[in-house]
């Protein structure tokens, strides 16, 4: 079990969990997750921490098919600039290692934006908290475990 997985099982919401065999070489571990559970790539969502011109990072929910805008997400975050965190702030606040960051179970809570078109889907799937584990679960159950918010975040 992962923090993810506990903080899922806490709440009595509905997930599942999905494993699949990763593979280390691979260069985008949403894309990986995404074609070996054979499912479409704007349903899998990827973790995403950004670093906020007050200096306080935040969370970015985003599906693995597009890409992060950092002016959209400032703008959700109520900062005037945004950019990607460096790896050992992800790790330390999250508890996580890259590619296996969950927005679920983070040893901080940090402000969560969840990318808008998740609202289409019945289910999404974020990391479960390690690399070749993904949760799937609904998209309002997410939104009330971390108190985020919902905006459209992506380019």
């Amino acid at each position: 079990m992962t923090p993810a997985i506990d903080i899922a099982k806490k709440h009595k919401i509905d997930f599942k969990v999905h494993e699949y065999q990763h593979d280390a070489s691979s260069e985008s571990y949403g894309l990986e997750a995404a074609q070996k559970l054979a499912l479409p790539v704007e349903q899998v969502f990827k973790t995403l921490v950004v670093s906020l011109d007050n200096q306080k990072l935040a969370v970015a929910v985003v599906p693995v098919s597009s890409m992060l805008s950092m002016k959209l997400m400032a703008k959700a975050a109520g900062a005037k600039k945004a950019h990607m965190a460096e790896a050992i702030a992800v790790e330390r606040s999250s508890g996580y290692v890259l590619g296996g960051v969950s927005p679920l179970g983070q040893k901080r809570r940090l402000a969560t934006v969840i990318d808008a078109s998740a609202l289409q889907f019945e289910h999404i799937y974020v990391s479960a908290g390690k690399r070749g584990l993904d949760i799937s679960l609904k998209p309002d159950d997410l939104q009330r475990l971390l108190n985020a918010t919902f905006a459209d975040i992506c380019t």
